[in-house]
């Protein structure tokens, strides 16, 4: 369950701003029309840094033509939250194959694709992310074995993800 159109659907903001602040237990099942509340067995009331997010992903297909006008609501409320908080953010947009004849014929391409880095600006500037914190990926999903191209593209983006929660802990 992700941020999706409409109040009684995907997961609350104000359980993400929870989420991002360790008050969320291991294992919490969310429930977009009930909220969870301090008296909730899913609350954890006293969170150690440890419980706290370190670094917040966003994850958009290039495949979308626009993101819904309720979703983007929500995720610059959670944007927001989590700049008032020190955290991390960056985006990954995945798919980039499919989004792009250029990058499916070649994976090297994905930065000379003109296609990609518009979607990667569109996101940008919808989101308010640098767009060095854009990072483009191909999901396996035909692969039957390892590819260097995908899993370059994967690590590069688990790189920076490691980077910047290191920097957000040695911060604290």
């Amino acid at each position: 369950m992700g941020l999706e159109d409409g109040s009684e659907r995907g997961t609350s903001v104000e359980d993400i701003k929870l989420a991002l602040n360790g008050h969320v237990k291991e294992g919490h099942k969310f429930n977009p029309v009930s909220p969870l509340s301090r008296d909730d067995p899913g609350y954890n009331p006293s969170p150690s840094a440890d419980d706290k997010v370190h670094v917040l992903v966003w994850v958009c297909s290039a495949n979308i033509t626009h993101i819904n006008a309720s979703v983007l609501k929500k995720a610059l409320d959670i944007r927001e939250a989590a700049r008032h908080m020190g955290i991390p953010q960056l985006a990954i947009v995945t798919e980039v194959d499919e989004a792009c004849g250029q990058t499916d014929q070649d994976l090297k391409n994905v930065y000379k694709s003109k296609h990609i880095k518009k979607k990667m600006a569109d996101f940008s500037s919808a989101l308010g992310i640098p767009l060095n914190c854009i990072l483009p990926v191909k999901n396996y999903s035909k692969e039957t074995f390892l590819e260097d191209d995908v899993d370059s593209l994967i690590l590069n983006a688990l790189r920076l993800m490691i980077d910047m929660g290191d920097d957000f802990i040695n911060n604290m």
